[in-house]
């Protein structure tokens, strides 16, 4: 099972890189992201940090970990020089922090990391049908989260990625150690909205696009 959205102490969780592997290996998982939040003020360090981390984190260790970064509350005209940055770097997941219906979200933030072609636009709160139908078209992934607050849209999120063809995961968005739950306390999550087995196996799916 996979997991493409959690936080270390390179922003604002609690744990060190490895110390977040380690405790997802510990529950099931086989592979992670770690997507730390950025902005101009800090992605020059963190996405040397990550790099150098999943670097010489060791093959044999039974859970892979991707270099990831999260674009938050950036005003959104930079999205796109921020993708690039990232991009020419070597990350491998690019989450958009989307329109949350718990924080002040710029307005335009869903439209502009699906334009500038984030590969997940996580929490992304009641997006329109228009936002959705681009996801659909640049194959952007919309986020169904297990963490509190955000999670208050899933309903919503799921919903309208059903009902137009966009394609989903579900992520956890851990920052602390009681965040990080098992793969099937995570796949509950879409079960309780009302997905049947077929949609989950395609949601697994998708986020297994990124094992490679």
């Amino acid at each position: 099972m996979y997991n493409l959205h959690c936080h270390s102490l390179l922003s604002d969780g609690v744990l060190l890189p490895s110390e977040v592997a380690q405790r997802y290996l510990a529950k099931g998982f086989k592979l992670i992201a770690i997507t730390d939040h950025c902005d101009y003020s800090n992605i020059s360090q963190v996405v040397k940090s990550i790099l150098e981390f999943t670097r010489h984190w060791p093959k044999e260790s039974g859970i892979k970990v991707l270099p990831g970064v999260e674009l938050t509350h950036i005003h959104p005209k930079q999205f796109k020089p921020l993708v690039k940055f990232c991009r020419s770097k070597g990350i491998k997941v690019i989450v958009g922090h989307g329109e949350s219906p718990v924080e002040p979200v710029a307005k335009g933030t869903n439209r502009a990391a699906i334009e500038a072609g984030v590969d997940i636009l996580a929490h992304p709160g009641r997006i329109s049908d228009a936002d959705v139908l681009l996801a659909k078209k640049k194959g952007i992934f919309l986020e169904i989260t297990t963490r509190r607050g955000h999670s208050n849209t899933n309903k919503h999120v799921a919903a309208q990625a059903l009902k137009l063809g966009a394609k989903l995961v579900v992520s956890t968005d851990s920052h602390n150690p009681e965040d990080i739950i098992t793969p099937a306390q995570m796949l509950n999550i879409p079960f309780k909205l009302g997905l049947n087995k077929a949609q989950i196996a395609q949601i697994k799916r998708n986020m297994a696009k990124f094992y490679y």
